[in-house]
């Protein structure tokens, strides 16, 4: 009789303590859920926006351990938002319904840290006090872009403030349905003339190696033929290194953890871009100068260096190595 009502009191402990944990809410528009607590470990699972999760551990500093429905996994603690627990007083609820329209009405949009170890600062300050930092590559929401140097951003104990030259845009925390249609700048091509002086140049040696072949040859046709197939190849080489115009044709793709998946280049100005971070496509128009295609997304420049036809390598955050299909 005492085990079995020592059997009992444990079961009910244990399911009071399981109903006790700590539930959150998703703020990103599709929640990455990955096997340990590590930004480049394999993801298992993903998540909608205002999905309701259980959080079952939240002592690391970056990612919380969240319950999935066929097991568990390790999520970014910047896009879960905790939600207030059933047993808060009558004027805690109000207080929140009060405030809940003010929250609404502040814009955030999600930047990605360009620097390691980017110091959180508790006012807009350069000499205020560090309440924390940032690892390279973090996304974080930016709730107040007004001040000219510096960003206030939500971090998991509350708000901060981090300089705005080590932050890029990603996209804004909106639905897919709300998302506008992106209007891509045209980049600008910067006229470069040296390759045409360069082969011009080249053509005048030739034509004159040219000239005092046939002259002093002497009826030679050996070496008149000679002069004229060197001269041929070594005009041609020289149009289609520094003359010919380089084209781009077919799509590139990564199978790297990266925000641009793939690169569909459909005409010699256009090319469509698929953004695995906003979960959209878009079409761009491009310039290639030299070995370097450059192109616009929303907010940045995207650069891409020409390896060889089957491979392109990207440059800056636009990281990654894409290879023809």
């Amino acid at each position: 009789m005492i085990r079995t009502l020592f059997l009992f009191f444990a079961l009910l402990i244990l399911s009071i303590t399981v109903n006790a944990q700590d539930m959150y809410r998703v703020t990103a528009d599709k929640l990455r859920v990955r096997e340990s607590k590590d930004s480049k470990s394999k993801i298992i699972g993903f998540i909608p926006k205002n999905e309701n999760v259980a959080v079952l551990d939240a002592s690391d500093a970056k990612f919380y351990r969240v319950k999935l429905k066929n097991g568990e996994g390790w999520a970014s603690k910047d896009f879960l938002e905790k939600i207030a627990p059933a047993g808060k007083t009558a004027t805690a609820e109000a207080n929140t319904a009060t405030a809940a329209p003010q929250t609404a009405e502040v814009s955030k949009d999600i930047y990605r840290t360009t620097t390691a170890d980017l110091r959180v600062r508790e006012k807009a300050d350069p000499k205020s006090k560090i309440i924390g930092h940032l690892p390279l590559n973090e996304n974080v929401a930016v709730i107040d872009s007004s001040n000219t140097s510096f960003y206030k951003i939500k971090v998991t104990n509350g708000e901060g403030w981090v300089s705005k030259e080590f932050l890029v845009r990603v996209s804004p925390a909106k639905s897919t349905a709300e998302k506008p249609a992106i209007a891509a700048s045209v980049p600008q091509s910067s006229k470069d003339y040296s390759g045409i002086i360069f082969i011009a140049v080249v053509a005048v040696i030739l034509f004159a190696i040219l000239y005092f072949s046939l002259k002093y040859a002497s009826g030679n046709k050996f070496i008149i033929g000679f002069s004229v197939i060197v001269i041929l190849v070594v005009g041609y080489f020289c149009y289609i290194t520094f003359v010919a115009e380089k084209v781009v044709a077919g799509t590139f793709t990564s199978s790297e953890d990266i925000q641009y998946k793939s690169f569909n280049f459909k005409s010699k100005d256009s090319v469509t871009v698929s953004d695995a971070y906003t979960d959209s496509v878009f079409t761009s128009k491009y310039v290639i100068e030299g070995d370097m295609i450059k192109l616009y997304d929303q907010q940045n420049t995207i650069m891409l260096l020409i390896r060889d036809d089957q491979t392109l390598i990207g440059e800056g955050f636009t990281r990654g190595t894409f290879t023809k299909k």
